[in-house]
């Protein structure tokens, strides 16, 4: 028996509590995996919260972890028990100490980086990886906008672009954010509550807006992020922290033939390119192209205040389970 974190009802932090579970072995092409890290992100609040309906219960929230194999099922040729490991999945149960998982969701993990800088920056270094690399290939010459650029992904993209030669913008919060996403590689940063961004990115191009706009916050900021496109620009709306964005008349596209994508992590990290993109994701932190967040460490049992702390804003840093 191990402890887990079950969900029987949605709620509050307080439905959190660590429960003991059995761990079957592990079945054809399944290991059985010792977990010591465990990434918690918002949208396991709003999975506890019921906002999302996506875990069925009773269930273990959580979508990414590091650990140790334990045990190798059969048919499983690529890992083997000691082998680090570190995984993203879309099905949850990442809130365990121990687990059977599939094999092929699995990375295997650099001997030069460690569990908690893993698991500080896997869901959101592959989603940076994602939005620079693939979803819109950033080179030398382009003109970035960055929302919420000090956040957790934010400030990976802001690094990564800034290291391919973009010109970087970003959108902050406070003069301390501000400080964040100029270290970060920021060449301009906006202040949103006090600054018209859209007014800013113009002045700051010359009127010619920016080659792309990633955009996590949504609702806001998703009609100004389409007016600072320049000509044939791409909008990527990766998250809506103020909420939904309201359906909109696909003319708004045509004055200056914009694109607008909204990917999704999971769909990338998948077959070929997992290990593609998780090799290209530690290669950049271990040449320091990116850094790893501070991160929160808590116990596992205290899974409930480490949503409490997220949610009340009072970490700032990637939060984590030290199971």
């Amino acid at each position: 028996m191990v402890q887990a974190i079950v969900i029987n009802e949605p709620g509050g932090p307080e439905v959190l509590k660590p429960t003991p579970v059995e761990v079957s072995a592990p079945g054809k092409g399944q290991v059985r995996l010792r977990q010591t890290v465990i990434g918690v992100n918002f949208h396991d609040c709003y999975v506890r919260s019921g906002l999302y309906k996506t875990l069925e219960l009773p269930g273990i929230p959580g979508l990414e972890a590091v650990g140790v194999v334990e045990e190798a099922g059969p048919g499983v040729t690529g890992f083997k028990p000691g082998d680090r490991v570190g995984y993203m999945t879309r099905t949850y149960g990442g809130y365990a100490q121990a687990r059977v998982i599939d094999a092929d969701l699995l990375v295997r993990l650099p001997d030069a980086l460690d569990d908690r800088t893993v698991g500080a920056t896997l869901l959101r270094g592959l989603t940076a990886h994602m939005l620079v690399r693939q979803v819109f290939p950033v080179r030398a010459g382009h003109v970035i906008l960055v929302h919420a650029a000090a956040g957790g992904v934010g400030r990976l993209v802001c690094q990564w672009a800034k290291h391919l030669g973009a010109t970087v913008i970003g959108t902050v919060g406070s003069e301390e954010k501000a400080k964040i996403a100029a270290a970060s590689g920021c060449d301009h940063t906006i202040l949103y509550r006090t600054e018209n961004f859209v007014d800013r990115v113009r002045a700051i191009t010359g009127g010619r807006g920016v080659d792309v706009a990633y955009d996590s916050v949504g609702q806001d900021t998703f009609l100004g992020s389409l007016q600072s496109l320049a000509l044939r620009g791409h909008l990527v709306n990766f998250g809506q922290s103020s909420g939904p964005i309201a359906p909109f008349s696909i003319s708004l596209l045509f004055d200056k033939s914009s694109t607008i994508s909204r990917p999704a992590v999971f769909h990338y990290f998948t077959g070929e390119g997992r290990d593609t993109m998780a090799r290209e994701l530690f290669s950049a932190l271990e040449d320091g192209i990116i850094t790893a967040d501070h991160h929160h460490d808590y116990a596992f049992a205290d899974a409930a205040q480490a949503h409490r702390d997220l949610e009340a804003r009072k970490t700032n840093g990637a939060v984590l389970l030290i199971a």
